[in-house]
């Protein structure tokens, strides 16, 4: 049997959702038409490692995190500061390249917890589910013994019944289910928030990957705990929960359209209406970091004249550049 939650959808709910929706319409067909979206993604990568992080007490700010992404060196930080910022970098890159995966199973979480706590487990092991019992504030957790059992039904919902939903409201179940089971030793927060991006992801709620929803979180943590608890006094009725975490999102998206907004103010009207295949592109060389001429020829399945007429707009917008020689070049994004 899978994980059955309960909610009630009020009607305060749904006119969240309902203005979630129109604004990401919005913020999206703004986002297709300007050639800064990867500036957005860059931006939205950083503050989510940020908050994240932040909310687990590593103490780097956004700028300096901001310095580490772009590997500069940034003094008088710990190893193991730097290295959770880093492995969360690492985590979302990771989310990022398989946001198209219909199927999760215990293999990608695993995976994910491994990336993300690689070098910083205070105790357990990164990638494994946890051997020992613990304590979150007043909350125990299922014992050892129950959690493959427990994340088995998590999946099975998550990868049958979620779809049902809305993002909005399967992302924060996946947030708020998977930290009551806190299958791990160690960096459950981070995995978890870390999920429900991937939620967001790979229902194609967030295509561009530009909602920074931790930093909502982070802003206010102890409204962000007393959420989790405020669940667990009401036997596990998760209607506040929901509306808590799509305010969240609601904030987060206004402040989206804010940055677009600014970003347009920058940009000297330069725009560039982007074609699907030019989109797919993009995302290819994102997740590839650069790719040969034929290379790009094959994946997108156009012919060479096809290429170029995809890329020269993109280079042109300043997008993609060409590196190498005229034998041995490739493309990157700019």
């Amino acid at each position: 049997m899978s994980y059955q939650p309960q909610f009630t959808i009020t009607p305060a709910l749904l006119s969240r959702i309902e203005a979630i929706a129109g604004l990401r319409e919005k913020i999206l067909s703004a986002a297709i038409q300007v050639p800064w979206v990867p500036s957005l993604q860059k931006d939205t990568r950083s503050r989510n490692t940020h908050s994240s992080t932040a909310i687990e007490g590593n103490p780097l700010t956004l700028e300096q995190v901001r310095a580490l992404e772009a590997g500069r060196e940034v003094p008088a930080v710990t190893d193991r500061a730097r290295r959770e910022v880093l492995n969360y970098f690492a985590g979302l890159r990771f989310i990022e390249k398989n946001d198209g995966k219909t199927i999760l199973r215990h293999e990608d979480v695993l995976r994910l917890h491994k990336i993300i706590t690689s070098g910083v487990m205070e105790q357990g092991t990164a990638g494994r589910y946890r051997t020992v019992a613990v304590r979150v504030g007043r909350h125990v957790a299922p014992p050892a013994s129950e959690i493959s059992g427990l994340m088995f039904e998590l999946l099975e919902w998550w990868n049958r019944q979620a779809p049902a939903l809305s993002p909005v409201l399967s992302s924060a179940i996946l947030h708020y289910w998977f930290e009551e089971i806190h299958p791990f030793a160690d960096g459950n927060g981070r995995t978890g928030r870390a999920l429900a991006l991937w939620e967001l992801y790979r229902r194609g709620f967030d295509t561009h990957h530009i909602f920074a929803v931790d930093e909502f979180y982070w802003h206010d943590r102890s409204r962000y705990y007393h959420a989790f608890e405020e669940v667990r006094q009401r036997d596990g009725d998760l209607t506040g929960w929901l509306a808590y975490t799509a305010e969240g999102l609601h904030h987060t998206m206004e402040k989206v359209w804010t940055r677009i907004q600014h970003f347009a103010a920058q940009s000297s009207g330069k725009k560039l209406v982007l074609r699907p295949k030019q989109e797919q592109l993009l995302h290819l060389l994102r997740d590839r970091q650069s790719m040969t001429p034929q290379e790009i020829w094959d994946a997108i399945g156009v012919s060479k004249q096809g290429a170029l007429d995809l890329l020269n707009p993109l280079m042109k917008a300043g997008l993609v550049r060409r590196i190498g020689t005229r034998k041995s070049g490739r493309y990157i994004l700019a």
